[in-house]
């Protein structure tokens, strides 16, 4: 089969219409969608899982926002096209990248563990139920679907298209970050508790928009996401002793050492990002 030829003209438009999608719009969005989510937690003690309230159901929110505003320009294909991009497995090749893509958070999950042990923290002995696992990571596969189809199938591309691949990831990171205080506080969790979790956050969102530079697959970074909260409700037990404190610094780590290697621009330097 003969390779399919790009237009040049489409290349620069499909390029323009990404870098001027309005993101403060999609920010401003997303934040309006979760206020119900946060008044219906704030009427209730009702948890979802142990440490999650319900407003943690505001995760439609980014694909909501998202679909409204391709709506807005692109019309119903365009929304298509999005709601496509949470099933573009073919993107991700060569298959190395399931590597990271799957292992990454619970390695650093399982190190920070290590950690906490050789610091004398106090933790409970794990417990891990196969089946239970099984039921999260479904359920997180969803979740992080709702968020996903927009930090990073509507939001990361005119992010890349504006600053570096460093910048775009931390400054989405402090977004994101921003955006689940209200749960966070609602969960009970405390200050240093939550801090240390937004600064996790934004180490997360570095390494997704690592993998998602390097693959262009959405489908990478819902993976991901699902099994960094995965990782963290397994950790013993139901998540009740795991420490974002320590396990931040460790993601921090891991993500300086990407940057260090892959490069802060492109974050790709080994492949041009999609």
């Amino acid at each position: 089969m003969a390779p399919v030829a790009h237009s040049p003209q489409r290349d620069a438009s499909t390029a323009d219409e990404l870098r001027d999608r309005p993101l403060l719009a999609y920010v401003g969005l997303v934040f309006a969608l979760a206020i119900p989510f946060w008044l219906v937690a704030a009427w209730t003690s009702a948890q979802l899982l142990p440490g999650l309230p319900v407003s943690a159901l505001m995760v439609v929110c980014p694909l909501i926002a998202a679909s409204l505003l391709v709506f807005r320009s692109s019309g119903t294909a365009g929304v298509k096209a999005l709601l496509r991009r949470a099933a573009d497995v073919q993107r991700i090749a060569p298959p190395i990248w399931y590597l990271p893509i799957v292992l990454l958070m619970p390695a650093v999950t399982a190190m920070s563990y290590g950690a906490m042990r050789l610091l004398g923290m106090p933790l409970p002995a794990p417990h891990i139920s196969l089946l239970t696992a099984l039921v999260l990571f479904l359920a997180f596969v969803v979740a992080a679907g709702g968020e996903e189809i927009g930090w990073s199938g509507y939001a990361t591309d005119p992010m890349l298209a504006r600053s570096s691949a460093l910048q775009a990831g931390i400054l989405l990171g402090i977004v994101w970050a921003v955006w689940h205080l209200i749960p966070l506080a609602q969960a009970g969790r405390s200050p240093g508790w939550i801090a240390g979790w937004c600064a996790s956050t934004v180490a997360i969102r570095v390494l997704i928009v690592w993998l998602y530079s390097n693959t262009g697959s959405v489908f990478a970074t819902i993976l991901t996401h699902a099994m960094g909260n995965l990782s963290m409700f397994l950790f013993p037990n139901d998540g009740s002793a795991y420490d974002p404190r320590v396990a931040g610094a460790l993601l921090a780590v891991v993500a300086a050492i990407v940057t260090v290697i892959w490069g802060p621009r492109t974050l790709a330097r080994f492949r041009s990002p999609h």
